[in-house]
């Protein structure tokens, strides 16, 4: 169980409901989430159990959140198709397709990543059949150390031993692994190159969107470098290279400097492409790390889907003709 005490800010003024304002402190749990806590009893007020979540909070209020793990769900190893760009004993390192998700999750009880992982990382011992997959994650996520949105394809690192898991996850916190993407946007950046560094939270109204969100209001630092590849009249590649990995980063980013991800369903509606992606126009295209056992470089680089490229051809035809 996770238990998380929180504190209205004495200089808040007004107070904000109980379901939002807590929505907002924890940006990992949606509102329909909170309201099911503060239903079942697990959020106390000044020590005093709440189950109304519509009261008012006052500054200076103090609240307790206690999350509850979730009940496993029993995962079936599916023998699904990996593109693996490297493995060995400790780690392997995939080229997921767009409309993958990476974990099981509500909705998404079968066909994830971790699913076909269990299949293609069986070993037989002498004791029987064994997954070789870190535990860290539990057994929702075995061996997942970063994910990759669902329609947002390219590399992807999977550890399979516990040290490995520990190693992966230190390079990523000290940003010396190094994860770079290609993009399509819409429109051409007035410069060749830049660094957006925007604060993203959880948006205020539209809670299965990110937004740039500032630091006073629970935002948390996000770096994203980027340079243009290739100018396609209306479109331009970009090349990203990301120091930190927050939800939705990218396409959060490119949405705010008025570029946002071709075929992005969530932030660039009202712009139409005439041509069907299996997701945004993002692709992880290269990952740097070193290996956890012997500190040797392994760079991978993930060729981008084919739809991927056939828009790009499609896009530098228009623009030449």
């Amino acid at each position: 169980m996770d238990i998380h005490d929180l504190t209205v800010d004495p200089t808040q003024s007004p107070s904000d409901r109980l379901d939002r304002w807590i929505t907002d402190q924890l940006g990992d749990l949606s509102r329909s989430q909170v309201q099911r806590l503060i239903e079942q009893g697990q959020v106390q007020i000044n020590q005093q159990v709440c189950q109304s979540k519509k009261i008012h909070l006052a500054p200076g209020d103090r609240v307790t959140v206690r999350v509850p793990d979730p009940e496993p769900l029993p995962l079936d190893p599916e023998a699904i198709p990996l593109d693996v760009l490297y493995e060995d004993d400790q780690l392997i390192l995939l080229n997921k397709p767009a409309g993958m998700v990476v974990h099981p999750a509500p909705g998404h009880s079968r066909g994830t990543l971790v699913h076909a992982l269990l299949a293609h990382c069986q070993i037989q011992t002498p004791q029987g059949i064994r997954t070789t997959l870190s535990g860290i994650g539990g057994t929702q996520r075995p061996g997942i150390v970063h994910r990759l949105d669902k329609d947002t394809s390219g590399a992807i690192v999977v550890a399979k031993s516990d040290r490995a898991h520990q190693h992966l996850q230190a390079q990523i916190a000290a940003k010396t692994a190094r994860r770079e993407y290609l993009g399509l946007v819409y429109g051409n950046p007035s410069a060749d190159s830049g660094t957006l560094d925007h604060p993203l939270g959880r948006h205020p109204v539209h809670r299965e969107k990110q937004a740039v969100v500032p630091v006073e209001q629970g935002g948390r630092p996000a770096l994203t470098h980027w340079q243009v590849q290739e100018r396609l009249g209306n479109y331009a590649l970009i090349h990203f290279r990301l120091e930190t990995g927050r939800t939705h980063q990218i396409r959060v980013h490119c949405a705010a400097m008025g570029h946002p991800i071709l075929g992005d369903p969530l932030y660039s509606r009202g712009r139409s492409l005439k041509m069907n992606l299996t997701g945004q126009a993002l692709h992880a295209w290269k990952l740097s790390l070193r290996h956890p056992l012997t500190e040797a470089l392994i760079t991978v680089e993930a060729p981008p889907p084919l739809e991927f490229q056939r828009l790009l051809e499609k896009l530098a035809k228009k623009k030449g003709s």
